[in-house]
């Protein structure tokens, strides 16, 4: 066999071992909302520790993923998504013998900082491995992993639920993670940057308290409302955000290029992954625990509706790459996004006593709208600054998109916490017997007719948000000529 043909081999396995691991990843995280609910009644916790189930995992992925390309850069980048992958593998193995929801948020955290060195790792192995066409058809294999890990985490849990319980669904992230270890291990090339730049270790650490605190600071409001310990923490976020922008702006090789903001296009690109928060993935947790908590259904019915808004990510970001050329891909994303707002403001019509036909076409048109920014984003995040920002913009479009969905998950909880308090306000009801989206335990009858109205109220506010962002988003990527004609 001559060598050009085992080096193809070689190749294909290192694809396979990256994107097995780029599947794992958001199969534990869409996987995980479902069993929030399971998880809850055993081992059981309060709805403050349930919800940093999904938002520790989040913060650590998002706060770490810079740091991560540094020291796959600096120390090899087929060690770090050796070492990523195996500590994630291990994490999920160790589930079924953990004691309480405290330890599981332990283990989720440390899982989130895992997920970070594996994918900043192999996707800086297989950008060195591969170049030009060969190079955009890896990353495009990629993509798609995330798209099938998005779209089968809801029906897989659902399933697995059924059969084995919730460890199961941990358990099954730990299959993914022994073949990227197999085929990582022995065929992905390692690689080092020859001049790695000195890590920003104060920008890493104020950056990782000023996130933290300040979801923390959502999560309590959303738990216990305007405490003294609510505002102190965001305060304390703000303060600690202050600081990390002064030490950025001091520091000689910082963590986050701040002068990138200077261009306008970049701005706009950041924007994609915080819209797509809003519209998509927050409704992949908010959905579930409605259709377990307010409607009554089993984890596997859940699991199969949510094919209605996942599934769409399996195919449009591809539709979205050829309508590119004949539109402009700001106005392509922009676009998307209305379609997006379109189903939310659908799905804000509908009620228990709606017809489900009703309910998965807003569900398909939210999926199809985030669909087509979903499939530009990543290209978009390196096209709109010089060349030699690249890496930089990468590793803040990145990071932007994992803490997005963290604090988009604190915040929309804390919203409708304050929606559904004041429900209860006007109806002479006490906060205390108020569900929560946390738990996703069925709600009180009496209680379904608030609990659905604040729901709606929040989805009107998605929608709001939904479209400033493909307004903005409009106005910063799209050129002048392009938007006249």
């Amino acid at each position: 066999m001559s060598s050009l043909t085992l080096e193809a081999q070689s190749n294909r396995w290192s694809i396979l071992a990256v994107c097995s691991a780029a599947l794992m990843l958001p199969l534990s995280f869409s996987a995980g909302i479902i069993t929030t609910p399971a998880i809850a009644v055993h081992p059981g916790g309060s709805p403050l520790a349930l919800s940093w189930i999904t938002n520790a995992f989040l913060l650590s992925f998002g706060s770490l993923l810079m740091a991560a390309g540094s020291l796959a850069d600096r120390y090899g980048r087929k060690r770090l998504f050796i070492a990523g992958v195996t500590v994630f593998t291990l994490l999920s193995l160790l589930t079924p013998w953990l004691p309480s929801v405290v330890w599981l948020d332990i283990v989720r955290a440390l899982q989130g900082a895992a997920a970070a060195a594996a994918l900043a790792g192999g996707s800086a192995a297989m950008a060195n491995t591969f170049s030009g066409e060969a190079r955009a058809r890896a990353f495009s294999l990629l993509g798609t992993s995330f798209g099938v890990g998005l779209a089968a985490g809801p029906v897989v849990a659902g399933l697995l639920m059924q059969v084995a319980g919730w460890h199961s669904v941990f358990l099954c992230c730990a299959l993914f993670g022994a073949v990227a270890l197999f085929c990582g291990t022995r065929y992905l090339a390692e690689s080092r940057n020859p001049e790695p730049q000195p890590l920003d270790w104060p920008g890493i650490i104020i950056f990782s308290t000023a996130l933290t605190l300040f979801t923390w600071g959502l999560l309590q409001m959303a738990d216990n409302g305007s405490t003294p310990l609510t505002r102190m923490l965001l305060l304390a976020s703000l303060v600690a955000g202050i600081l990390f922008v002064f030490i950025e702006r001091r520091a000689a090789f910082p963590m986050l290029d701040l002068s990138l903001f200077r261009y306008g296009r970049f701005t706009g690109v950041q924007l994609l992954p915080v819209a797509t928060c809003y519209c998509f993935v927050v409704l992949l947790v908010l959905l579930p625990l409605r259709f377990m908590g307010f409607y009554g259904y089993d984890a596997l019915t859940t699991g199969l509706l949510m094919l209605a808004i996942s599934l769409p990510m399996l195919i449009i970001p591809s539709v979205a790459v050829s309508l590119t050329r004949r539109y402009h891909p700001g106005t392509v994303s922009s676009a998307g996004l209305l379609l997006a707002a379109a189903g939310i403001g659908l799905l804000s019509l509908v009620t228990p006593q709606s017809s489900l036909f009703v309910t998965l076409l807003a569900m398909l048109l939210i999926g199809t709208g985030s669909g087509l920014p979903w499939g530009l984003m990543d290209n978009l995040s390196v096209s709109v600054v010089p060349p030699q920002r690249a890496g930089m913009a990468t590793g803040i479009f990145s990071t932007v998109r994992v803490a997005g969905e963290g604090v988009a998950l604190a915040s929309v909880s804390s919203l409708f916490t304050f929606l559904l308090a004041h429900q209860a306000h006007l109806h002479g009801i006490s906060a205390q017997a108020l569900p929560t989206l946390t738990t996703g335990s069925v709600v009180d009858p009496r209680l379904l007719p608030l609990a659905e109205s604040a729901f709606q109220q929040l989805l009107l506010v998605l929608l709001a948000v939904t479209v400033l962002c493909a307004g903005v988003i409009w106005l910063c990527l799209v050129p002048r000529s392009k938007q006249i004609n």
